[in-house]
């Protein structure tokens, strides 16, 4: 019964040793008498039992990296306090594992020293608006050596740039500044536009009233050109009627009256004058010869 039962251990010994069940995106590295042998892959693997062990097990899923904040020197001498994540993921198991003896912290130191590098080769400024250039040259810096510890660096984020205290009050002050100089410059630029605006819309409104001054001009003149076209249309119908009224039977004699009448008026007119000596005719054919030569006028400018 005892042999039964150190049998069944024994057997159970075996069975752990030799059967190994790998998670996914895992890899474990199987030394053989104390040598590397393989790498397992994810499922259900046989080893030899008390020959082959695992000695190592890596995990191939990318891995964030905290890099601990150091003091960086500028290339301006400025003093910068700079932290920075690292993503990197392992690619070979067995150089993870004979590579280096801690890959993570080589990794670490190395991403540590190639950052101070790269800051230092470039001004307080340009850390500000080169993060992007400098998380990609952090990354070829360290990649090229990570290969031979199997890892592979993926990408490397800063996450804080912290310069002194005085730096800071100095940079807000020049920020202040720069504001304050693009409001003035906004405000001369909006001054000048609206004098602008102004002495264009006074030239318009100047033009737009000359124009219309023109054209008041020009309708004037055509209406008073219409109003002397007009008269005269009806002067000439008026002295279209009475040529016509003229050749009627009996317009001889109403011209002679007409003609007597008008005589008789001036006559009148002249008497009624004070200041006018009226010389009257002594024979009052001379106002008969008158009225006849006024007659004959009248004829001729029938005939014509």
């Amino acid at each position: 019964m005892e042999i039964a039962l150190i049998l069944i251990v024994i057997a159970g010994i075996f069975v752990v040793r030799a059967i190994k069940v790998v998670p996914q995106q895992n890899a474990w590295v199987v030394e053989r008498l104390g040598k590397y042998h393989s790498s397992l892959a994810p499922g259900l693997n046989f080893l030899v039992p008390f020959i082959d062990k695992v000695a190592y097990k890596h995990s191939l899923k990318e891995i964030p990296l905290d890099v601990p904040s150091q003091v960086c020197i500028t290339r301006d001498n400025t003093q910068l306090q700079v932290d920075g994540i690292l993503y990197f993921q392992v690619t070979d198991p067995m150089r993870a594992s004979y590579g280096s003896s801690n890959y993570i912290v080589a990794v670490t130191q190395l991403a540590q020293t190639s950052l101070r590098s790269v800051i230092g080769k470039l001004e307080l400024d340009k850390t500000f608006e080169e993060r992007d250039m400098i998380n990609a040259q952090v990354v070829s810096a360290i990649d090229e050596a990570a290969l031979n510890w199997g890892v592979k660096v993926l990408r490397y984020e800063i996450k804080d740039l912290t310069p002194p205290a005085e730096i800071l009050r100095a940079m807000q002050a020049q920020i202040t500044a720069e504001r304050e100089k693009r409001a003035l410059i906004a405000a001369s630029e909006g001054r000048r536009q609206e004098q602008i605006n102004i002495a264009t819309g006074e030239r318009e409104a100047f033009i737009a009233r000359s124009e219309g001054e023109k054209q008041a001009e020009i309708n004037n003149a055509q209406g008073e050109a219409a109003a002397i076209l007009a008269v005269a249309e009806a002067t000439a119908e008026a002295i279209r009627k009475v040529a016509e009224a003229i050749r009627q039977p009996g317009g001889q004699e109403a011209v002679q009256l007409k003609v007597a009448e008008k005589a008789v008026d001036a006559y009148g007119k002249v008497a009624a004058d004070a200041t006018t000596t009226l010389i009257v005719p002594s024979n009052m054919t001379e106002v008969s010869t008158l009225i006849t030569s006024a007659m004959k006028m009248v004829g001729a400018g029938k005939n014509a």
